[in-house]
């Protein structure tokens, strides 16, 4: 790496760096739960490195540390990946003591090729079927999430953490500024540490949860996206850390109150002409944009296994709970798993609210495109567009992770989008992961079937 590599960083990142010196970078890459895994080296260490090693087995793990048999034909023998830097996401850690950047990094094997289970190059390569087709598709994801009191023993149930009138925080406040106002010390430093990332947020509210909140971000790239959702997360939970709160992305981490999601906004646009795909030139919407519908319907069940990766993602289907328990598709209704928003023919976009904000982003985005794309090429027509309350119906969406691992499983067509070699990897881990759950005996079983069966 060139001795002036700090000139070419991105704007934010320098202006971060101005009047300073450098400390340390962390060398991070997002395994499959999405969480940072790397090294944190000293900037002069940085400055000579082209490229680290990791094993390969840090994709193997379950989110509790334990190993699924995903090595293949060579066995476990946690080869070393080589692991790059993305300098375009070199970012502040701005809750760090000294001077510190976070800089994410891209896998590839000792042929040089990407990593086919590194969930980044999972999402390039979806999004690389866009763009052979001339497509450049755009998504803008929201994010949801709870500020919590500190919970140090699991066997607690979660609670709403104190807001700043010494009060927990209220449920059923949607869109209360008085709410929002209880977060203000954690959110004026999501604030501050979004501005220090170069991250433009565009608007946090109140959800209906007792300190539930959103956060809405400008639609774009989907890597970047995904590398911005990456960053928040971290960002959120530095942030609530230093007002002795914890911020959770459970899909649903408090029994009686609404779920946390990750709504995934999506258009495509034509790569020559710049225009969105899903109107014509009258601003009516297109075939595409009912293929790309059709293929979030007939696809989606199977991807739920991504977008919904825990025992916990099922929790949150359910009814009048502000989360869709099917796949029918509607204009400016929430009852609906998707949603059609009300906009201009120019932003015209389809809405996925199935996925869960305790998916992995670029897995959760890389999903829900694949779906999309697959609708693109297959031509099919969409249901007919629902009226009306979709919570009368019934559910069409698995209820359990190990009903949603049987069709995913079978998804041929799905794997060949996101990677054959990931579609194993993934579902190995996970059958390994809920299988260390199914070991686990509830506080449910033991208060009704200890003294009653």
């Amino acid at each position: 790496m060139a001795e002036d590599w700090t000139e070419a960083l991105p704007e934010a990142a320098r202006a971060y760096l101005e009047g300073r010196r450098l400390d340390e970078v962390e060398c991070i890459i997002p395994d499959l739960p999405g969480i940072a895994r790397g090294k944190a080296v000293p900037a002069s260490k940085f400055a000579r490195q082209d490229y680290f090693h990791l094993p390969d087995s840090i994709f193997y793990q379950t989110i509790t540390g334990e190993w699924g048999e995903a090595a293949g034909d060579d066995g476990f023998i946690e080869k070393d990946m080589i692991l790059r830097p993305d300098m375009d996401t070199a970012t502040a850690a701005p809750w760090t003591g000294d001077w510190t950047l976070q800089v994410i990094h891209d896998a590839f094997d000792r042929n040089n090729e990407p990593v086919p289970y590194s969930p980044r190059n999972v999402l390039k390569r979806v999004v690389q079927l866009y763009r052979d087709k001339g497509w450049e598709p755009v998504v803008a994801p929201e994010m949801e999430f709870f500020l919590v009191a500190r919970n140090i023993d699991p066997a607690k149930e979660i609670q709403p953490m104190m807001g700043r009138s010494g009060r927990p925080a209220a449920a059923r406040q949607a869109y209360s500024m008085t709410a929002v106002d209880e977060f203000g010390p954690v959110i004026d430093d999501i604030y501050d540490f979004a501005e220090a990332q170069g991250f433009e947020i565009d608007g946090i509210t109140q959800e209906g949860g007792a300190g539930q909140l959103e956060i809405n971000l400008q639609h774009g790239d989907p890597v970047r996206l995904a590398d911005e959702v990456f960053y928040f997360k971290r960002l959120i939970r530095e942030a609530a850390m230093r007002h002795e709160c914890y911020a959770t992305f459970m899909a649903k981490p408090i029994a009686d109150e609404p779920g946390s999601a990750m709504h995934i906004h999506h258009s495509v646009l034509d790569v020559k002409t710049g225009e969105n795909i899903f109107v014509d030139a009258d601003g009516e919407e297109t075939a595409p944009f009912q293929h790309f519908i059709a293929g979030l319907q007939n696809h989606m069940p199977s991807a739920l296994a991504v977008i919904a990766p825990y025992v916990n993602s099922y929790r949150r289907y359910v009814k009048d709970h502000a989360a869709p328990i099917n796949l029918e598709w509607g204009r400016d209704n929430r009852t609906t798993g998707i949603r059609v928003p009300l906009s201009g023919p120019k932003s015209r976009r389809v809405e996925n609210r199935l996925a869960g904000m305790d998916c992995n982003p670029y897995l959760g985005i890389a999903a829900s495109l694949a779906c999309g794309y697959l609708g693109l090429i297959q031509q099919k027509d969409p249901l007919p567009e629902f009226k009306g309350d979709a919570y009368v119906g019934e559910g069409d969406i698995p209820q359990v992770l190990g009903q949603a691992l049987d069709l995913f499983e079978e998804a041929t067509e799905l794997h060949e989008a996101l990677g054959p070699e990931f579609a194993r990897v993934y579902s190995i881990v996970k059958r390994a992961e809920y299988e260390e759950f199914l070991q686990v005996i509830s506080p449910w079983e033991r208060e009704h079937l200890l003294m009653n069966v």
